[in-house]
Formats: C-alpha cells, structure tokens, sequence
C-alpha cells in the first residue's frame, strides 16, 4: 500500500486546526518556548518503506517516548528480573503522582510512569555509562547521529522537583540502588534526546518486526517475546491515564510525551509517529491522537 497519499490527506485536514486547540507543555521552560503551530506525521513499514508530510523533518525533544527504548534496554540486559521492583498495570493516575508510589511501598506501577522509568534508569546506570548506552542504542535504530538537547536536559533538572521526590521516595523504600542525582541525570537526558519524526517511526519500527532491527542485516533489538511485551505496556500504559480512551478511538499500541510526540505500532505491517507539541489535558498531543484516529480510519489497520 502506498501510504503517502494517507499522510498528506491527514496532514491537509489537520493544518487548519493548528494553535486552536491545547497547550505547550509549560512546566518545563524549554518546552514552552517550542510553537505550537507544527504538526508531523512520518511511518516506516515493515520492509523498509518510508513516507512522511508537515514537519516530519524538523526535530523536537521526545521526552516520554524514550521511556520506550529505555525499558528495551533494560529488558534485553536484566530480562524478567527487571519486574522484581516495577509493576506492568496501568496506574489510572497522573504519570507523576506520588500518592500511588507511597502507597505501593516505592514500586512503581508500570515503566511508563516517571518513577517507573527513573526506576529503570537506576537499572542502567548499575550496568554502566547509561547515557553512552542509551544514545549508541538510538544513533543504532535511527541509522544516524542522535544527540541529547542539553538546554532541555538543564531545563528538566531546574524544574524537576516532583521527579526528585519521586526517586528519594523509591530511595526511601531500597527501590533505588544508585544515588538519586546521577540516577536523574540519567532520567533528564533520556527525555532530552532530540529527533524527528521520521528518526522516530525508523528507530521503533523493531516493534513492528517481531524485533528484528528497523535497518536490517543487524543483530535483533529484542525477542519476539520481549516485543509483544513491549508492545502490550504500549496498548494498556503508554498513553499515560488516556490508555483505555486511546485503546477504545485508535485500537493502536502508543508511547507518548509531553513533548507532543507520539510513537503508534501496527504489529507486522508498520511503525508510526506524529508530533504536535499542543497538549490535551491528559498530556497528550492533540492533534496527535486525531491524526492517529484518522489514520486508523483511513487504513482499516487496527490491533482489533
């Protein structure tokens, strides 16, 4: 199928609603300086085919998104003993809630949640240079140089004192077996990685291929096994509290940031991301969801 048709239809009907509707993320300074008047919609299928349309070339942090490749990571070095101390259920609550974390005695719902994922970077950063890992193993999927935005790496760090909270929280419980400021740090660059949208849909595209490498002739990113896991986390927590209204509208597994990015797997056929930094209010990109539903719409392909 030809899908470049399908994204200029979808980048066509969503233009006009650019800046209407949803907020920039502003609790982050250097978010809130990016306009929200882009939208970019790029895929790569599973043998290797690529189309794009809007600002599919223009780059954005992709803050939660790397909560992804992070726990690909973690799952390809610690396998099930990655579980002992981060739960896999969706939280129902705000991706940084504390209430939950207290609660649950320091373990972490699921990876996709910040205490989740500051937990799976406390994993890393016990196996070595975790940011040296992190961006060998993007530059690798991606076929390219990916490099972290430092200027929102120091925004993070100024203004992240929920995600403090949080790690000392974990600390609090032995959760946490490093010292909570380098285990940020760690935390703070992976959201600060800076790619495309078409980096994006070619560095995720090993979900679409039972985890075979998006660029082909290389060694699997995962197992077939560790994919459909990863994949199911995607489907049921990647869209922070929104997963079930994402399930029921797009039928998609996704992984989303406050970035406005959003990465959308469709098992055996293709791997999709969008981006429009204008958020709704569960921290989503707007326009991103409804270009999603539209391509759904569109294409017939759906998980269900």
């Amino acid at each position: 199928m030809n899908f470049q048709p399908v994204l200029d239809e979808i980048d066509a009907e969503l233009r006009p609603l650019l800046g209407r509707a949803g907020t920039v993320a502003s609790y982050i300074p250097a978010l809130a300086r990016v306009p929200a008047l882009h939208f970019g919609i790029a895929l790569r299928t599973c043998d290797g085919q690529e189309a794009c349309a809007g600002d599919a070339a223009v780059p954005f942090s992709i803050q939660s998104i790397s909560k992804l490749f992070t726990l690909t990571l973690a799952m390809r070095r610690l396998g099930d003993a990655l579980w002992q101390r981060i739960g896999r259920e969706p939280s129902g609550n705000p991706f940084n809630s504390l209430v939950q974390l207290e609660n649950e005695q320091g373990k972490p719902r699921n990876p996709f949640i910040n205490a989740g994922a500051i937990a799976v970077a406390d994993r890393l950063l016990s196996q070595g240079d975790a940011q040296r890992d992190i961006l060998a193993l993007m530059s690798d999927l991606a076929g390219e140089p990916i490099a972290f935005d430092e200027e929102v790496a120091a925004s993070e760090a100024a203004t992240g004192y929920r995600n403090y909270a949080l790690a000392n929280f974990m600390k609090s419980f032995g959760k946490i077996d490093n010292d909570v400021a380098p285990t940020l740090d760690v935390y703070f660059h992976q959201c600060a990685l800076r790619m495309t949208c078409l980096q994006l849909a070619r560095a995720a595209a090993f979900l679409s291929r039972d985890g075979a490498h998006p660029l082909g002739g290389r060694p699997a990113v995962c197992t077939e096994r560790q994919t459909r896991r990863l994949n199911a986390l995607m489907l049921t927590c990647g869209t922070y509290d929104a997963a079930g209204d994402v399930a029921f509208s797009i039928g998609l597994p996704c992984k989303s940031g406050v970035g406005g990015g959003i990465v959308a797997v469709v098992p055996d056929h293709l791997t999709l991301a969008v981006w429009s930094p204008a958020l709704d209010t569960t921290g989503n990109s707007l326009l991103g969801l409804k270009a999603l539903e539209l391509f759904v719409a569109k294409t017939g392909l759906s998980v269900f």
